[in-house]
């Protein structure tokens, strides 16, 4: 376990926060504030307990360079409404400077200041020691709150580590939890629900799950994979060919450890990648030339569905279909609303799955939703995410 702002004094100290605050905008307006939202239980925390609380973040792809649509002015404004108090915001080009540092060391408990896009800075991503240490200046207790970034060793993450005492935010703390019991000391049966594009850029976290799980359900465009390597006609459906034999070696494990590997059974399929293309339902294996697989089947959603009931804790990373399009959302949908009445611990790996059950409005419903797609893949296939192994331990 790593150590936590709860397991520390941070009276009277200026607190640097790597906060995610990467949030989508649109024509200089925040969309979506699910991230602000996240950020603010160690905010809060913070301010509560007599800290000066400096908020750190990126902001979309600068790509080492100042423009004004990646500046996070809009997320300060946000937050100043939110907190009921100004968040400072100091729109330094280069993020930090003298003005930015003595405004820093001017702050008083309780106080709140953002700093501008991290990533306005090419050592941001190179995790240059000679930025880390820039950063550091500005406190003398270094908090990462920041799950989305957890996998990458930039300056904000990783550097800033050699120069302040570093322990984790509240929201890295649940994740942390939310993963690490799933996966280290889950209540079972364990039931790994693993969907989107691609078996490539899954074979870790399934490789990883066969050791873990009790059952396994595949659904998405990877599914079409399994079912071509295991002697199926997919028609025109997305396939890998290069991991036909990979996709075989995967069920393999999965049979030589005992743990059920559930493909589906049947599944809506499309003449056309489009909202409006002509659709029938088919068998898995017996999808004809022209058509594709778009989302699961009837018979599929029953059998998942009532695998999904059977379990007491599930994982879910990937939608079972292409939930954009209305006539192949049932899936999805019928994945979160299983998800939604479980009993069980749900978990939400970020990315699509966690769109989706917001999409849905069962967002509220699950037990934990991750807010880092990458992070919680890499988590998932037993990476060791460098952002938080450079914290203390407790």
């Amino acid at each position: 376990m790593k150590k936590s702002i709860v397991q520390t004094d941070v009276s009277n100290r200026r607190v640097l926060v790597r906060s995610d605050l990467n949030v989508p905008m649109e024509d200089g307006q925040i969309s979506d504030d699910t991230r602000i939202l996240a950020s603010l239980p160690t905010i809060r925390y913070l301010m509560e307990h007599g800290a000066s609380v400096i908020l750190m973040s990126h902001l979309g792809r600068p790509k080492g360079k100042p423009k004004d649509e990646f500046s996070l002015e809009p997320v300060a404004k946000r937050l100043s409404g939110i907190l009921g108090q100004e968040v400072a915001f100091i729109p330094s080009p280069v993020v930090v400077d003298e003005d930015v540092l003595r405004k820093a060391h001017a702050m008083k408990p309780g106080q709140v200041m953002l700093l501008e896009n991290l990533r306005y800075r090419p050592e941001e991503e190179a995790n240059d020691p000679a930025f880390a240490k820039m950063l550091a200046e500005l406190g003398d207790l270094y908090v990462n709150d920041a799950f989305g970034t957890a996998h990458r060793a930039h300056a904000s993450t990783v550097g800033i580590t050699e120069f302040l005492p570093a322990v984790c935010g509240l929201l890295i703390e649940k994740e942390l939890k939310f993963l690490g019991e799933a996966l280290d000391d889950p209540k079972r049966p364990l039931t790994a629900i693993l969907g989107g594009s691609k078996v490539g850029d899954k074979i870790g976290v399934i490789e990883n799950l066969i050791q873990r799980a009790d059952q396994i359900i595949i659904g998405g465009g990877m599914a079409y994979t399994f079912v071509k390597a295991n002697g199926g006609s997919v028609g025109n459906s997305l396939l890998e060919e290069d991991k036909l034999e990979m996709a075989k070696a995967l069920q393999e494990k999965a049979r030589e450890k005992g743990v059920a590997f559930l493909l589906p059974v049947d599944n809506k399929a499309g003449d056309a990648f489009e909202a409006g293309c002509n659709t029938r339902i088919v068998q898995i294996d017996q999808i004809p030339d022209g058509w594709m697989g778009m989302d699961i089947g009837p018979q599929t959603i029953t059998l998942f569905t009532e695998a999904i009931r059977g379990a007491a804790t599930v994982i879910w990373n990937g939608p079972m279909g292409v939930f954009e399009f209305p006539a192949f959302e049932e899936g999805t949908r019928a994945i979160a609303q299983a998800l939604a009445e479980s009993s069980g611990i749900t978990i939400i790996g970020g990315g699509d799955s966690a769109a989706a059950v917001k999409q849905f409005g069962l967002a509220d419903r699950m037990s934990h939703i991750s807010t880092g797609g990458g992070a919680s893949m890499e988590f998932l296939e037993g990476k060791i995410l460098p952002g938080v192994a450079a914290l203390m331990d407790a």
